[in-house]
Formats: C-alpha cells, structure tokens, sequence
C-alpha cells in the first residue's frame, strides 16, 4: 500500500523521518540549489479537490504555511501533487494538519504574483520517489494523541523500451559502454554511459555534476545502476538520458553471485528487499544475452599496437609538459617487451625514490594526454587506479636497432578513454593487494645503500631528456589513408619544384583563412570545378517568394502519380499554396518516406514540413507541366540539408520525369543523387575551402583544402545547421593553430600535398592542394 496509517504512542513514531533528511526553511526554498536530501515542513491552510488533468493524471493541490516564519510577508507555499499520491492524500489531509514533503522538485510558481505566495511551487509524484508525512489532528477517540500517515517512497521503475521524451523516470540497467567522469567544456564533471535491460532497448546517457562523487561508480562494463530521477529526451532521433534535480545513482557489481553492495557517494538512499531480486534478475540476463568481454590485460600480456584496460597501482608521478602527464605504475607482472621510460627529471618524480628503484624492471611508463591530465594530476600515490583504453606503440631509437614498446592514453574520451580510482573494497584490488604482496623482489637491487645520488643518476641527463622529450612532441596529429611508401620532403624542396607533383610532408599550422569557419563552407560542383556561395536564407526567401513565381495551375493538379490539394493564405497577400503528394501503387507513403511537391510556399513552410516528410521538392506551374524553379534555389530540401544544381551543367527535365522512379523501383528510397539524376540536375557538394599556411622550419608554403567530410570528419552539408558541429570544428582548428600560442607549441601535421599549375594569358602560378589526409579522433578532447 502506498499509503500506510502510522500511530503514534507515548510520543514514539513509527516509522520515523529517514535520518538522511534535513530541515529546510521556506527562505532557502530557492531555484538552482540542490535539495535532494531535505524537507519541507508546514501547516495545512489550504486544499482544493482532485482534478484530473488532460492526460488523465489525477491532481491535487495544498497549500502550506510555514510555522516557524508565520509573521513574513510571504510565509506560505503551494504543493503540486501528482497521479496516485494525490488521491491518498486527499483522503487523509485535513486543514491544520502538519505536512512533511520530501524528494519534492522546485519549480517557478506562475501564479506567485496572484496568490502572494511563494515565487517556487513544489511538485510531488510517486514516479519520482517523493514522500509525504502528514502529522493530523486527533480523529478518534483512541489514546493516540497524534497519527502519521506516510506517502512512502515506492519508486516505479520504467523499461528502456517505455521512455518517453520530456519524462524524469527512475530505471535500472546494463552497462555496456561508458566514459569515465571527465571535465567538461564547462567546470561540471560528466560522464557517458550506454545502457541495455531485458527489454531490448538501448538508453545513452549524458551524466554531469559539479561534484565528481556524485556521478556513477562505474568500473566496468556488465555492472548495474539504478538511477533515479533521470530526464528522458529525442535528439536527433535517439532517445537519450540527461541529468536532472534531484539525480541519484546506485551501481552494483554485475557478476553474477557478488555480494549486492552499492557503490554511491550518498549518505542517506533506499534499498528495497524486493530490488535485491531486481539486480540479481539482471545479472542472470545479462550472463545469457550479453558478449561482455573486457579489453583487460596484464603487464605481461600486453603486444604492439594493442587497446587494453589495466587494473594496476600508481607508485610514481611527474608533470612532462603542459599537455601530458607521467604515471609510473605496475600490476605484478613484467612486459615481456623493453619499454620507453618517459624522460623526466627525478626532481619532477613523485614517488618513495626506494621503491622506484626495486620495482624498475616491473613499472611501465604511461603518457596521459590533454583532458585526462587534470585527473591525473590529483592522483594520490600508492592509489589503484583502472585505465581503459591505453593505447601500446612498438617504436624504435633513432640511434640503433632496439625497438620498444610505448604505452599512451591518448586525450579525448573516444572508445571509453579514462582513468578510474578503484576503492580498495573493489574485489579487484583486493586481488590486485594480495597478488602484489606475494611478488618476490628479491632479484631486485637492495636499496638500503643506495644514496640519492645515486639514484639520481639512473634517470635521464639533460641531453637524452630533450632529444626524447622533442621525439614524442614530434607525434602527429593527422593520419594519412594513402600512398604510405611516400616519404618527408622539406618545404623548402616543393617550392623549388616544378608542378605537378605529390609529395609527404610534416609542417605546422602557421595561420588559416576563414578565421570565421562559416565562411569556409561553399558549394562545388565535381564537373566544371566551380565554386559558388551558399545562398544566406534571407536571399532564398526572396528567390522562393518572388513575382516571377506563377500561381498554381489547376489542371496540372492530381495526375495518375500524384494527388494535389491547395488552399489559400489568410493573410493580406492571400497567396495560394499547392502541395502534391507522390503515391506508390496507387497508395499515399507514410510521411517519413513520402516525396512532395510545393507551389507558392514560403521557405518557412517548406522548413515546416521537412519535420514531417522525407523529401520537399520547390515546383512552379509551366504552361503542360510543374517544373523545378530556378536553380538559385534549392532542388530539394530534405531534412536540414538543402540540395542545389549546377546551372552551367545541369539540364533540368520536367518534374513528371520523377513518375518513372515510382513506376520502376518496388519502395522508392528518393535519395537525392538518384533524384538529381532523374531530373537532369549535376548535383552541387558542400565542401569546405580553406588556405592552409604550412611551416616546416625550412619554408613555408599556402596549401589549399578542398574537403568534403574526410579531412575533419564532419561533413560540411551539415556545418551551416548544427551549433554542435560548429563548435567542433572550432575546437579542431583551436586545436591546430591555437589563437594567441606559439609555433613551438602547435602540433604537427603530416599531410599529402600535391602540386599544379594554374595559367592565363598574363602568368603562370603553381598552387598546392592537400589530399588523402585526415585528422585523428583524439584531437580535441
């Protein structure tokens, strides 16, 4: 029952108020403050009669003043309660009654001004986990001088296949993939998970916090969570799950027959006996359907260019540059490969120099990158730590033959990247501590003679120290998808070379032009070469809504492949608008497949129904058929995507040439390539155009690029409509050629550039193009 009657007897209440909970006054009652562990307390002055709303849910709403500030201007605050919980505690409240709210949500009162209440209302549900103790007056002639009638927290818990977007849901799940915290591009902590149940369903999450303790204590793919208060939303197509107030997180082991203890940084949460069942009914679901395979691998198992998870103990540390971190570390076993010892000073080392020194054929170097550099710094040696995803490098030295082995964890969060403290209750560190304890050192050199001097001494000098340092610096940050037998050629060589030629190089970004990326984006047509501007959408709105555009023609209205409706705007210009719906076999698609044709809407409109419809043809009325209208405007628009024609080598056809792709094709797909074909339209790309000024320390030369998607890996067709995409693309170039840094400080680049020749009547110029080049995924963070 979610509503229980409590007495109470001889002053004692059962149950009484969870001790996790904290008094607080109305005055705190305030937006943007985190009230997950508090109550509010107040006497009942006010209720109305359960409503329903429109959706059905059940409604009820108190008013509550406060009794410790009675005599405030404003002392009073309205209560919002929801669904089953209203009904209960309408049948049990009464005016004078003491009523106790807790897991409540604050939000904006709109009535404040009117009712001269407080500017915050609370909203109450049994969904989100919300509780009510009523304290009433004495009802019955009984000894009890007081009852307490408690709304208990029961919480629902939602599948992943029943998520609906703008919902606040409490769920359990199965990870299988996530990203540990890292700092966001803001101050808050965040982290990603991926998570699966029973239901088949799939939910990404998007966790943030400015308090890392209190995001999930994830360790591995296969454990559980149980997440409470956790906004569901559609972006893009997906539904994903993002933090809200109030948000709580339960993780438990996902092996099946481990001890059910949560992982969670909070004092005070519920754990229900019949939620035991929930998680070990998931652990055996998730042993039956899932492949969970770890990348985990000891020290002595690891092998070149190899991915891997290692659970292990930090026992040294030093800073290398602004932009990565050393940490020394071992798991008890040794590398069966030499490895790169990462040049620093032993001033910079932190770590007990006597242990360094006996476990220096057991450590590992491990160069952490860009944002996982903050964390690394806040490490405590002598921690246990989970690295995903270290990236292994066979390298060889630039004076003899001896190749070894680097370990990298390289920035970014891509493929789960991230460093994990394991607390030492964790079963594998406590396996880990035994291991590590039982491993004879015994061959090692024994270090109660060695002085600091000594000691000193078997770390890098100066001169190996800025030849290593300048070799890892030196990595690139572009990877080349071709001609890979090609080698290095000095600028200074290409620019005393004739045209046309390939050629491999390694040079920094001295400056780009657009500084303003969405200048960069232009339309190409890949027959004539031609380079044309993107129309701004204040001009196709003219293009779209100009004089030369006919009304719509009657009798060219519902052909044997088309049916047509038009109405008449009723605004001052009173325009008429037709649209034309392409059928299949006589039968109208569903929107989300369907092509149609529009006569006289403005761009707004067409806007409009590509959120409906898969594709939105722009027509005009000819004199015996609709025909595209000038190819200053777009052909098509589908989706966010506006798809434009080449005039000088496009020979547009009739729009009645699109029947033979509903007469040939058994579902027409209407991709825009075959779309563009049928209708006589060269197709013109999004690319981005960019000058490139490459420096080598020998010359310096202005490369072009004419990049579709391949270079940034962003495709240009969407930069001009997604802020994301935008702000990515900023950050790579920030990332290249940083505004105010130094040359010295920029990352390499090793690109392909070919040469060519461009000539006129007046002169002759050689220009440089880069090509089959591609930036890493990890370059911004």
């Amino acid at each position: 029952m979610p509503v229980r009657l409590v007495k109470i007897i001889k002053g004692q209440s059962e149950p009484p108020l969870p001790s996790h909970l904290e008094k607080e006054d109305l005055k705190h009652l305030r937006e943007g403050f985190d009230h997950t562990n508090k109550y509010f307390q107040g006497l009942v002055i006010l209720s109305y009669p359960v409503t329903a709303l429109r959706d059905g849910t059940d409604f009820f709403k108190v008013v509550l003043q406060d009794m410790d500030n009675s005599c405030s201007r404003i002392n009073s605050i309205n209560i919002l309660i929801y669904g089953k919980m209203a009904e209960d505690c309408a049948q049990v409240v009464r005016h004078g009654d003491t009523f106790v709210v807790a897991g409540f949500k604050l939000a904006k009162s709109p009535t404040a001004r009117e009712d001269g209440r407080h500017g915050c209302h609370l909203e109450v549900s049994e969904e989100a986990g919300s509780a009510i103790y009523i304290y009433s007056k004495e009802r019955t002639t009984d000894a009890s001088k007081t009852a307490l009638v408690s709304v208990a927290p029961k919480y629902v818990y939602t599948p992943l296949n029943q998520l609906k977007d703008g919902t606040v849901v409490n769920l359990y799940g199965i990870v299988k993939f996530f990203k540990p915290p890292y700092i966001s591009k803001g101050t808050d902590f965040c982290s990603v998970v991926t998570l699966v149940d029973p239901s088949n369903a799939k939910l990404t999450c998007s966790l943030f916090s400015g308090n890392l303790d209190s995001l999930p204590k994830i360790y591995k793919v296969g454990d559980i969570v149980r997440f409470h208060r956790i906004k569901i939303r559609e972006y893009n197509g997906q539904t994903q799950g993002i933090t809200s107030g109030g948000f709580a997180s339960l993780t438990f082991d996902g092996t099946v027959g481990a001890p059910i203890v949560p992982r969670t940084s909070s004092k005070g949460y519920s754990f229900m006996d019949e939620e035991h069942k929930t998680v070990e009914d998931l652990r055996v679901w998730a042993a039956s359907n899932l492949s969970i395979s770890e990348p985990a691998v000891k020290l002595s198992g690891v092998q070149p260019m190899l991915f891997f998870d290692l659970t292990c103990q930090l026992v040294g540390k030093a800073k290398v540059d602004g932009s990565s971190f050393l940490l020394k570390v071992w798991d008890g076993t040794k590398c069966p490969y030499p490895t790169w010892k990462v040049p620093v000073e032993a001033r910079d080392l932190e770590g007990e120099k006597v242990l360094l020194r006996r476990l220096q054929n057991l450590t590992v170097d491990i160069l952490v990158y860009d944002n996982h550099v903050h964390l690394a710094r806040s490490l405590k040696i002598g921690s246990f730590l989970r690295i995903y995803s270290i990236h292994t490098k066979q390298s060889s030295a630039d004076n003899d033959d001896a190749s070894h082995i680097e370990f990298h964890l390289h920035g970014g969060t891509g493929y789960g990247r991230g460093i994990g403290v394991l607390p030492e209750s964790n079963p594998d560190v406590k396996d880990l501590k035994v291991f590590l304890e039982s491993v004879d050192l015994s061959d090692s050199q024994d270090m109660e003679s060695v002085s600091s001097v000594e000691l000193d001494d078997t770390f890098y000098g100066d001169a190996d120290f800025e030849s290593d340092l300048e070799r890892y610096r030196q990595l690139p940050v572009t990877v080349l998808t071709d001609h890979l037998d090609l080698n290095n050629t000095e600028l200074k060589t290409i620019l005393n070379s004739t045209a046309p030629q390939q050629y491999r190089i390694r040079a920094k970004l001295g400056t780009y032009k657009p500084q303003k990326l969405y200048q960069a984006v232009k339309l190409h047509c890949s027959k004539c070469h031609s380079l044309q501007e993107v129309p701004r959408e204040d001009e196709l709105a003219l293009i779209l809504e100009g004089p030369a555009i006919p009304a719509p023609n009657p009798e060219l209205h519902n052909t044997s492949w088309y049916d047509s409706v038009m109405w008449i705007t009723q605004d001052q210009k009173q325009r008429k608008i037709a649209i034309h719906f392409v059928r299949h076999d006589e039968i109208l698609q569903e929107p989300e497949n369907s092509l149609l044709m529009i006569e006289g809407g403005t761009l707004k409109e067409i806007w409009k129904l590509t959120k409906k419809f898969k594709c939105v043809i722009p027509v005009r009325s000819a004199e015996h058929d609709l025909d595209l209208l000038d190819l200053s405007a777009p052909f098509l628009f589908r989706g966010d995507i506006k798809y434009y024609g080449c005039k000088q080598c496009s020979t547009p056809k009739p729009i009645k040439s699109l029947s033979s792709m509903v007469a040939q094709q058994q579902q027409p797909s209407w991709e825009p390539a075959e779309i563009a074909q049928v209708l006589g339209i060269e197709p013109l790309r999004y690319v981005f155009i960019m000058k490139f000024t490459l420096i080598d320390g020998t010359g310096a030369l202005d490369a072009y690029l004419l990049d579709y998607e391949k270079f940034f890996k962003i495709p240009a067709s969407q930069i001009l409509t997604t802020d994301f995409l935008q702000r990515k693309m900023q950050m790579i170039m920030n990332a290249l050629c940083r505004p105010g840094g130094k040359l010295d400080d920029f990352p390499w680049l090793e690109c392909f550039i070919k040469s060519y020749n461009v000539r006129d009547a007046m002169k002759h110029q050689v220009y440089y193009q880069i090509f089959d080049t591609t930036i890493v995924e990890d370059v911004i963070c």
